[in-house]
């Protein structure tokens, strides 16, 4: 059997929810895979024939330590999804470029040097607008301003951030994440956030939902992987597309690489296309 080594966090040893179904359909496809935490000493990297990021959900933390971690793992074997497209794909200022390609939620930089007059620039473009940390994840740091002298400007964590508009339909239409693995769509789910919140997570009271892929999400996902594959030099192997709706249409609002989430427990078909990629990847 080939075999393959499914990285995650500390937190989540056991994998991501729902990640025994990707070990099984990976056993009925002759891979011996397990979830393994990627920052454990013990670990023999060397050993696996391919290692997959998977729930790695602390790299925004750690993304200095993470990023020499998978350097130092694809020196060894092979590294599904590479270290470069982690330093990509990791600081939110891929989402200007992908602007030139894709419709992208419009973006701007900020920095603490220079944040009173950059934020207020944002404001007086876009009126409320929402500042994300430009490595971060999960919605934390996430913070709603309409004034630069917001009192829930305080709880801006490190910089520097992306600023956007604040995007109203997501508090009526939601978000919606569409997984594109191998350049095929496979899946979508529907996020809702809940009373006045922006974030779509549960944490914050979100709620999720697996849905049929509605065909014209699909095109701007299938889009912006490619566009992704065009910036990086090479197509991803899998990603999922967040996408909101503007008032010209679906536009994303975040394409992710690096460790999305399979929403296994909602979706657990997932599972076996994923296991087809990786499958393929190790023959490949």
């Amino acid at each position: 059997m080939r075999s393959a080594l499914l990285a995650t966090f500390c937190l989540l040893p056991d994998g991501e929810p729902g990640g025994d179904l990707l070990v099984a359909a990976l056993a009925a496809r002759g891979v011996e895979a397990r979830w393994v935490v990627w920052d454990d000493p013990e670990v023999d990297w060397a050993a696996a024939d391919l290692v997959v990021l998977r729930s790695t959900w602390d790299y925004q933390r750690r993304y200095d330590e993470f990023l020499a971690w998978a350097r130092g793992v694809e020196q060894v074997t092979r590294l599904l999804h590479g270290a470069d497209v982690v330093a990509w794909n990791a600081d939110k200022a891929y989402l200007l470029e992908l602007a030139e390609h894709v419709p992208v939620v419009p973006t701007a930089l900020l920095a603490d040097r220079g944040l009173v007059p950059d934020l207020q620039a944002a404001i007086d473009r876009w009126g409320t607008v929402v500042v994300k940390p430009r490595t971060g994840a999960g919605g934390v740091g996430v913070v709603v301003a309409a004034t630069t002298d917001d009192l829930r400007l305080e709880g801006l964590v490190a910089g520097p951030w992306v600023v956007q508009p604040l995007v109203q339909s997501v508090r009526t239409a939601g978000e919606s994440s569409v997984w594109v693995l191998d350049g095929e769509i496979v899946g979508q789910v529907d996020k809702r956030p809940a009373g006045e919140e922006v974030r779509v997570h549960e944490v914050y009271g979100g709620s999720s939902v697996a849905v049929p892929v509605d065909p014209a999400r699909a095109e701007v996902a299938r889009a912006a992987v490619a566009a992704g594959g065009r910036l990086l030099g090479s197509a991803p192997a899998y990603a999922r597309v967040d996408l909101v709706l503007l008032d010209e249409g679906w536009a994303v609002s975040e394409l992710e690489l690096i460790e999305p989430g399979l929403f296994l427990d909602l979706a657990p078909g997932l599972a076996e296309p994923f296991a087809d990629l990786v499958r393929s990847t190790l023959d490949g």
